[in-house]
């Protein structure tokens, strides 16, 4: 019988397809490359397939490790959605809201609600986890949390939505990039045809971002970095490491201080609808129906 594939020679098969090379996902993991080349061996011999073709110009995946590799993307995802529900399950236990948020509202809305919250309970135990907004949406649909907040333009049928704000996403670069010198805007096209830095798939940001362009019939092609926060994607921007989309909640201090140029789009609408959700079967009452009532009340326009 097959042997159950261990967590961590799963993850490296993931980061071999999506980085290209053995030896920048061995690097990524903190591994030496023979202990990385090691690893997926003894993976190939667990599984009974072939899952790379090693040669003197590096390893290719095979059709089975591709195969293998997204399967794997899947398991490791929902690995990671036991351990965050787990813990949001930890958090609610000793807390009297459980509240999961998108990188943008909880970085830039949620604050000012559960301020007021606050000083209408006090002694309010928060049990809160930011994270993406496909990963709010699990939580929310696992009754892991009492209520969530996304950016993303899709929410799963079963949950119930409400509008809490608007956002736009805006394109941004640092003051050296020619994109910042050239005096006029850039098409949709152009936006789709150069590799950005963006964030990780599944956040509401790249999903937008995405959809916007889609809506124009363009494709974006592979990006030139994918960051896990939008902080990160900002500090590489301002670094001149690439153009990015992001939230002008976040971007709009350093346009203002010039540290970064927003470059218009022609033809392109980046507006975004920023979303309480909840599970349908548990309306949100108490404290989590309070804060509901105070973050749909003033949408921004």
């Amino acid at each position: 019988m097959t042997r159950h594939p261990d967590l961590e020679s799963l993850r490296l098969l993931v980061l071999v397809g999506e980085r290209g090379s053995l030896t920048a996902a061995a690097s990524e993991l903190g591994m030496t490359q023979p202990a990385a080349s090691k690893r997926l061996s003894l993976l190939e011999r667990r599984l009974g397939v072939r899952l790379l073709v090693r040669s003197r110009r590096g390893s290719e995946m095979t059709e089975a490790g591709e195969l293998v590799s997204g399967w794997a993307r899947r398991v490791l995802g929902e690995v990671d959605l036991l351990v965050e529900g787990a813990a949001a399950l930890h958090r609610e236990s000793a807390a009297q809201l459980a509240v999961a948020a998108s990188l943008t509202v909880a970085e830039h809305l949620l604050p000012v609600w559960l301020g007021e919250l606050r000083a209408t309970v006090p002694g309010l135990r928060l049990g809160l986890q930011v994270t993406n907004s496909t990963r709010v949406c699990a939580l929310v649909r696992g009754r892991a949390v009492d209520i969530g907040f996304v950016e993303s333009p899709d929410v799963p049928a079963e949950l119930c939505t409400v509008e809490v704000g608007r956002d736009r996403l805006v394109l941004v670069v640092a003051p050296g990039d020619p994109w910042a010198r050239r005096g006029r805007s850039v098409t949709a096209a152009e936006l789709a045809a150069t590799p950005l830095v963006t964030r990780e798939p599944g956040s509401g940001t790249r999903d937008a971002a995405e959809r916007a362009v889609a809506g124009t019939g363009e494709r974006l092609v592979p990006p030139l970095l994918e960051l896990g926060s939008s902080a990160a994607v900002r500090s590489t921007v301002l670094a001149g490491g690439g153009a990015a989309l992001l939230s002008e909640l976040l971007v709009t201090p350093d346009c203002v201080a010039g540290t970064l140029i927003e470059v218009p789009i022609e033809g392109l609408d980046l507006t975004r609808t920023l979303r309480a959700v909840w599970h349908a079967g548990r309306v949100p009452v108490g404290v989590a129906g309070a804060l509901l009532q105070l973050a749909a009340r003033r949408p921004r326009p």
